[in-house]
């Protein structure tokens, strides 16, 4: 018995062994080591392949002149109202369509129905229609966050135990505390997954909206200095969007592990 016990804990040993903190960045440090091995041997060319070490030292450089901070600025105004607007309006109309039949009977269709057009293909109406300015970029971003936080929200509300929402009901809580102490808290999982969704989606139309309608902005460099075949000076953009994206989804999950704390 004792035998067929050891056997059993030795096979599921391998589910509790814990993996250190710098293995997460061994795959990372070893394709930049790679690349920067393929670069110094001149497999490819610095004008089609930069190496590491060079976009870095462009990057202070640009850090240095300004020239970052000038086109992240307005990057970080565009997305943040952009989410801000999405994520809010979403988690609001995901709340009211999981909770009221009515609406949800009138307004899941018209969501889903629009939900599959591609929102960067909708981005020369919204210029057509709001001008070449904030607005439109704006505008556009809030529509690539909407969906997903408005489908995970619904999602996430109708995945919560009814039992609990017709027991709050019964000892005489109203439509708005069921929804705030009960549905809310049940249906926060899914709506940061919705919210983490989004961010990468925000970050994909900001770049296709500064690309098309923008004089500033880390889209509108990155397609510049793809115009001039700086690559070093674009993949400096791109390292600044994937370190944004980075920034973006860890601040996500640390208010998530601070609202759920049970996670």
């Amino acid at each position: 018995m004792a035998h067929q016990k050891k056997i059993i804990t030795n096979r599921v040993a391998f589910l509790e062994k814990k993996v250190p903190l710098y293995a997460s960045v061994l795959g990372l440090i070893g394709l930049l080591g790679l690349w920067e091995i393929v670069c110094s041997l001149k497999i490819v060319s610095p004008l089609f392949l930069p190496a590491p070490s060079a976009i870095v030292l462009t990057g202070w450089d640009m850090l240095v002149s300004g020239e970052i901070t000038r086109n992240l600025g307005p990057s970080l105004y565009r997305i943040g109202i952009g989410y801000l607007i999405g994520s809010t309006v979403g988690i609001i109309v995901g709340l009211l369509l999981g909770f009221s039949k009515w609406a949800d009977a009138i307004g899941t269709p018209v969501v889903y129905s629009l939900y599959p057009i591609p929102k960067i293909a909708l981005l020369p109406l919204f210029v057509l229609w709001l001008g070449i300015g904030e607005l439109s970029k704006v505008t556009i971003i809030a529509l690539g966050v909407f969906f997903p936080v408005v489908i995970n929200t619904y999602s996430g509300v109708r995945n919560v135990d009814q039992i609990l929402i017709k027991a709050a009901i019964t000892f005489g809580s109203n439509h708005f505390n069921v929804i705030r102490k009960v549905i809310l808290p049940g249906a926060l999982p899914m709506i940061f997954a919705g919210l983490k969704l989004a961010a990468g989606t925000s970050l994909l139309l900001l770049v296709a909206a500064e690309m098309i309608a923008a004089q500033s902005g880390i889209g509108s460099m990155v397609l510049h200095y793809g115009n001039l075949m700086i690559t070093s000076k674009l993949m400096v953009g791109v390292l600044v969007l994937s370190i944004l994206g980075l920034t973006f989804n860890r601040f996500l999950q640390w208010l998530e592990n601070k609202l759920l704390p049970w996670k």
